[in-house]
């Protein structure tokens, strides 16, 4: 170390002369970094002198290692203080004067690779001192390092020189004296600096105290170990995160860590509610994203992925740059592995969740489902994983919420089934009384009953599931298993030998009759009492959804569809009759038009046809005219 009793003048080298002209001339968007870098620096220090301590053997209690910010109005000045390692006078000269510490070269070439260059990734580069000079005219740096008994005053008006000179009577440690600009007076305001402080550093391991208070109260809890935290911790740190909107107390946490290879600690919570069932709109809070607890975002929603988005939470990882804009994030391999695992172990919670507290995992589900299933048309990667944690309205669900898991539903199908089978509509109700349902109870087959449309969606994008493919049962595509029982496939040979004799002259007939109206009209064989039904011809989407999007996209072509007629039902069997007689016909006509537009009707569609009033009007009368009002 080189012995000096006078002031010595330096100057600063090249690159840094240009990065402190940057700084010192430059309205910068967001001068509160410069306060989280200076606390930064100041708990690194502190961090180094507690190594010194321990490897000194020193556990002396009552040593102290605080931060400590001391603003002056009336002087403009503001003073950041910590008591750690301080430095010496060739440590001052390298790492405030030369470019080996500092990186300014590779960050003034970042900044000049940008068109708009931003200045906030000073840390990123190790340049976080010099931003000082956005905010003050002049830095003084007082400092003495703990290996010494005399300390120095490093000074600069940030114009190309510093100078270093002795300084007596100073303790451990290092203070910035920040002589404010006109512009930045702001900055000597304590309550100004409390709302900085609580942003950025409100994690910080050791104390920071504005004018003697201490304001970082808030536990960083994530970084002991789980074994160590009681509940009530937990629950508190949720209630800060979430600023009270949250509920008191989460529906579930994940308390997890990573050591290699790549260090980083998080803790997920789940809210009680979902506001946007709410009507709030789509949630976007993000979580908090720090590096060595110091703030980096406070709203990073590139985390977790948009399904997930519901969840609160901390990411703090000493692998990630202190700086960093939201674009470099996406590029950063570091921050990608940590979305990846997080994203991972969240989904493994929901996993273990649902096979082990399934009560709970349903309640979970039925306020966010409809926030996790948006995940099967963003994130093919965990399409799979899920798919198993989807739950959809069944009747056979053997859970109180009347929700069912698509594993679930595969285990309890038919030996024979190869379709799982859904239907679609406006409410339970309605859909509970929908024709097509005839053949599926009378063989016992499970239906996923589907009043939200969205779920339809979901199952549509799937296609299958456990290799069984996912069908709406007003397809054409719909497969019945040959049998689920001995006693049906008696029913089944009966039915078929009761058709009529004149069904199939009945049929021809309707297809004639109903020309442009329907595809085709054929024999149903999944009607068992109501007359007829509709089927989808092309099998993909179900009418419910088409209606859904005709109603949101103008001009959306409602596919042709099949008319499909019951042989049993005593209407069928009367008209199969009395076809044969040509002077029948307009009334079977009549019938046939009658009946379309009865099966559109249940499906909640307004048929399209202008003769309807009048027709039931003639029909009506010739039923009229055919009672008498003679009491028998």
């Amino acid at each position: 170390m080189t012995e000096t009793n006078q002031t010595e003048q330096f100057t600063f080298q090249a690159e840094i002369k240009e990065l402190l002209t940057l700084l010192s001339h430059s309205l910068y968007q967001n001068r509160e970094i410069t306060i989280r870098e200076l606390v930064s620096n100041a708990s690194d220090a502190l961090d180094k002198m507690r190594f010194q301590l321990v490897a000194n053997g020193d556990t002396d209690e009552n040593e102290t290692l605080e931060i400590a910010i001391t603003p002056d109005e009336e002087v403009k000045t503001l003073t950041i203080a910590d008591t750690g390692v301080g430095m010496t006078r060739d440590e001052l000269v390298k790492n405030l004067g030369t470019i080996a510490h500092s990186g300014s070269k590779e960050f003034l070439s970042k900044l000049s690779q940008e068109k708009q260059p931003d200045v906030s990734l000073i840390g990123q580069f190790g340049v976080g001192f010099y931003s000082a000079f956005m905010l003050a005219d002049t830095v003084e740096v007082l400092t003495r390092s703990f290996s010494e008994d005399s300390g120095w005053c490093w000074e600069s008006e940030g114009t190309g020189q510093f100078t270093i000179e002795p300084r007596a009577g100073l303790e451990r440690g290092t203070q910035i004296v920040l002589h404010l600009k006109e512009e930045a007076t702001e900055f000597s305001r304590p309550e100004r600096l409390q709302h900085i402080l609580q942003t950025y550093s409100t994690f910080v391991a050791h104390p920071i105290k504005l004018d003697g208070e201490q304001v970082n109260t808030q536990p960083p809890i994530w970084v002991e170990p789980k074994s160590h935290l009681k509940e009530e911790q937990y629950h508190e740190f949720y209630k800060y995160l979430t600023h009270g909107t949250g509920g008191e107390k989460p529906r579930w946490y994940l308390h997890l860590a990573s050591e290699t290879p790549f260090e980083f600690k998080s803790i997920l919570f789940c809210p009680e509610s979902n506001f946007e069932k709410l009507g709030f709109g789509k949630i976007d809070h993000g979580l908090y994203l720090c590096a060595k607890r110091i703030l980096v975002q406070n709203d990073c929603d590139k985390l977790l992925p948009e399904y997930l988005r519901f969840l609160y939470g901390l990411v703090d990882s000493a692998d990630l740059p202190l700086n960093v804009s939201r674009e470099a994030l996406q590029d950063n391999t570091v921050f990608m592995k940590i979305r990846k695992v997080i994203t991972k172990k969240a989904l493994d919670h929901l996993t273990d969740m649902q096979a082990e507290q399934t009560q709970d995992y349903h309640a979970f589900y039925q306020e966010f489902g409809s926030i996790l299933r948006e995940g099967i048309s963003s994130d093919f990667g965990n399409r799979d994983r899920l798919s198993k944690l989807l739950l959809f309205p069944s009747a056979k669900s053997e859970n109180e919420s009347g929700l069912t898991s698509l594993t679930e539903y595969c285990n309890r199908m038919a030996e024979d089934q190869e379709q799982i089978y859904f239907l679609s509509g406006q409410s339970k109700e309605r859909l509970e009384r929908n024709p097509h349902l005839e053949a599926f109870r009378k063989q016992d087959l499970e239906v996923l009953l589907l009043v939200d449309p969205v779920n339809e969606i979901v199952l549509s994008q799937l296609e299958k599931f456990d290799g069984k493919e996912i069908v709406s049962i007003d397809s054409a595509d719909v497969k019945l298993p040959d049998s689920s029982s001995d006693d049906s496939a008696s029913d089944d040979k009966d039915d078929k030998e009761s058709v009529p004799a004149g069904f199939e002259a009945l049929l021809e007939f309707f297809e004639k009759a109903l020309d442009g109206r329907v595809a085709e009209v054929r024999q149903s064989d999944r009607l068992t009492e109501s007359p007829c039904c509709l089927v989808n011809k092309d099998g993909k989407m179900s009418t419910q959804l088409q209606k859904v999007l005709s109603m949101q996209h103008e001009g959306f072509p409602m596919a042709e569809r099949i008319l499909e007629l019951n042989p049993q039902a005593p209407l069928i069997q009367r008209l199969s009759t009395l076809v044969s007689n040509e002077q029948n016909h307009q009334f079977i006509s009549n019938c046939a038009s009658t009946l379309l537009d009865q099966a559109l009707l249940q499906e909640g569609i307004s048929p399209d046809d202008d003769d309807m009033p009048q027709r039931v009007l003639s029909m009506m009368q010739e039923l009229a005219d055919g009672k008498t009002s003679i009491v028998t």
